[in-house]
């Protein structure tokens, strides 16, 4: 009997919860979204100061020169970097492929804080006065003395904290367009229904 009573009763909450769900995800995607700007900015604006991410970033850096070192010298010590940036883009390849034009958009916003990271360790090649894991040798010391470019961490350095500043302003344009718009597209409400 009481699986009778019950069973209309989740209908109807079904129902009712399925129509707040939508506005209730926007709210969620928008206050998400405007977190991640406010907090992109110190970000930003001081990449050396260590930030709550910079530790995971970290892990998956060195696992990447862990993954990239069958390669050869140079794509192992590049392979940090690479790691680190191709993670989050995984991620945002993966929420895109599964229509949530939101969630990619929150790992892309990860893409560009670590590009900020990125440019910090740039800039440091020729200076080398970041502690280093485990000691060794600087990742982009080695990769742009290398290269010749060594004299040219500064620049390369600025080039990847302003390649940085885009994506992190896209990230947070698309965001809020994503989240303001959910749920208005017959595909993505179908997306969202699915995902849950």
């Amino acid at each position: 009997m009481s699986g009778v009573v019950c069973r209309p009763l989740r209908t109807v909450y079904t129902v009712a919860d399925k129509r707040s769900t939508t506005e209730n995800q926007r709210r969620v995607r928008l206050f998400l979204t405007g977190a991640l700007a406010l907090y992109g900015i110190p970000c930003l604006l001081r990449p050396e100061s260590g930030r709550i991410l910079d530790a995971v970033d970290l892990a998956i850096h060195e696992t990447g020169h862990l993954v990239f070192a069958p390669f050869g010298e140079f794509m192992g010590f590049l392979g940090g970097t690479l790691f680190q940036l191709a993670l989050p883009a995984a991620f945002v390849v993966y929420f895109w492929q599964r229509s949530d034009r939101h969630a990619a958009s929150v790992a892309l916003w990860w893409v560009a804080q670590n590009c900020w990271n990125v440019s910090v360790y740039v800039r440091d090649a020729r200076a080398q006065a970041l502690p280093l894991v485990g000691g060794g040798e600087h990742d982009w010391a080695y990769l742009l003395g290398r290269l010749g470019w060594l004299k040219y961490d500064h620049a390369l350095a600025l080039d990847v904290r302003v390649l940085g500043a885009a994506i992190y302003m896209y990230a947070i344009v698309a965001g809020l367009r994503y989240a303001w718009s959910m749920g208005s597209a017959p595909d993505e409400l179908a997306a969202t229904a699915e995902a849950a």
